[in-house]
């Protein structure tokens, strides 16, 4: 593991900062003294918890603009959805702040007269976390909310592209009370990282946001241990467009889902399936609000995409965009680029392509880009079967306005967050997470902190 990193600005390629890398001791010990610290941790009560973590939401939302450009500055996405992510990520601690003091137990009635059973909850011990690029503020605070509102204490890897805004939340935590060895960070290399979490006897689980093959490895590497996992994964999601729906809403409410983070998020829509009665018409609509999009840095004003993070995620969006034309898909917008290897930016003008069909691989690969490729479909049941067919089930999206259709197309898409005339459907108070190899477990509503608490049932005889 080399000592220092470089965090680099993607709109520029400048460097920002560099970072020093753990040793695997220093990563070890942290690992220990978070083991240490649950000891205490677990014992303050739940409305002290909930004190501290109402403080630390304040002390984020009282440095909100700061943050943000932070964020802005090492992962590109436009400043105004940075700041967006902010009150989202502080929704995360709000919201589990007061779900410290709801982890309630019940009685349940004996088999005896002499006897009671009593059911309690309790924290499940240190939590490991894994989190992207994409959303460094949200994807942190949505699990360490719930770790330390049950009582687990919390060390965390960011990833090695966007340290920094988990560096100052953390930071902001300890200014808020809540002890430094009960919730921590630590840096390096996602594969020596994620084993040291995975083989530590102090980890009692683990919790990944990120791709399907590496969640799979770390699932795989937590067994020996028999770890908790919470693992959301890979997405591939359809967007589908009735032939009843509001072309205008449908078409503002995809441009949300599909180019926000310049499509770098795992829930945005990737396959926009419309009916063929109104396929030209959206099509066209579609690309001509595409076409008003600002390309540039995030901290430009006016800016709506950002860069693309890296040159692998570059290189993967302009192979899926090629492989499509070359196959017969029609451009209606984009297929423009701006990049400068050397200086180490890489940019997508947002990209409209019609007449997309399941020979393609943008239909079958999450693409993580400006990129909305739309095809076809005559039946509904069709649109189920396209949307379906993917080993993937984190989010879909649909638009109609007929009860009916809308009731079928969410009893039948295997997906575990839908949004019905919905572009937008994450909330911290509604439960997040995938079906099939989309994930494991779920994150945020009441559901989400379930994960961290071990049950426990207490049976008194001779009563």
């Amino acid at each position: 593991m080399s000592n220092k990193f470089k965090v680099t600005n993607p709109a520029t390629g400048d460097v920002i900062e560099e970072i020093k890398a753990n040793t695997e001791e220093e990563i070890k010990q942290a690992i220990k003294n978070g083991h240490e610290s649950f000891k205490k941790w677990s014992k303050v009560n739940a409305h002290e918890r909930s004190k501290l973590l109402r403080i630390w939401s304040q002390k984020i939302q009282e440095n909100k603009e700061s943050i943000a450009e932070i964020m802005t500055l090492e992962n590109g996405k436009p400043l105004h959805e940075s700041l967006g992510e902010v009150d989202y990520a502080t929704s995360y601690i709000d919201w589990y702040a007061e779900e410290a003091k709801r982890m309630y137990g019940r009685t349940i009635p004996a088999s005896s007269e002499s006897k009671r059973i009593i059911v309690s909850k309790q924290p499940i011990g240190l939590v490991a976390a894994i989190t992207p690029w994409n959303f460094p503020a949200a994807m942190m605070t949505r699990k360490a909310a719930p770790a330390l509102a049950a009582g687990c204490t919390f060390i965390v890897k960011p990833a090695v592209e966007t340290p920094l805004t988990t560096i100052r939340l953390i930071e902001l935590a300890h200014e808020a009370g809540i002890p430094k060895d009960a919730v921590q960070y630590v840096n390096g290399r996602g594969s020596v990282v994620g084993d040291l979490f995975t083989s530590s006897e102090y980890v009692r689980k683990i919790t990944f946001t990120g791709s399907t093959p590496v969640g799979k490895q770390l699932i795989k590497n937590s067994a020996d241990t028999v770890k908790h996992v919470t693992m959301e994964l890979g997405g591939h999601a359809p967007l589908i467009v009735a032939e009843d729906a509001d072309l205008d809403f449908a078409v503002t409410q995809t441009i949300g889902t599909k180019f926000r983070n310049a499509g770098q998020t795992c829930v945005c829509a990737n396959r926009i399936i419309v009916h063929e009665s109104i396929l030209d018409t959206f099509a066209e609509k579609l690309a001509k609000e595409v076409q008003k999009l600002n390309l540039g840095n995030g901290l430009d004003k006016g800016t709506d995409i950002g860069p693309i993070i890296n040159k692998k995620g570059y290189e993967k969006i302009v192979s899926q965009v090629n492989d499509a034309i070359e196959k017969g898909a029609e451009v209606l917008a984009g297929n423009d680029y701006d990049k400068d290897e050397e200086k180490g930016y890489f940019f997508v003008h947002p990209t409209v392509l019609k007449n997309v069909d399941s020979t393609m691989d943008i239909m079958h690969e999450e693409t993580f880009g400006p990129v909305a490729p739309i095809t076809s479909f005559k039946e509904i049941e069709e649109a189920v079967e396209i949307a379906n067919s993917t080993p993937y089930g984190l989010a879909a999206y649909f638009f109609t306005n007929n009860y009916k259709t809308g009731m079928y197309l969410h009893d039948h898409l295997d997906f575990g967050i839908v949004g019905w005339n919905d572009g937008g459907p994450s909330a911290a108070h509604a439960p997040f997470g995938g079906m099939k190899e989309s994930g494991l477990g779920r994150e945020g509503g009441i559901e989400g902190i379930e994960p961290y608490l071990e049950t426990k049932y207490l049976s008194i005889g001779n009563l």
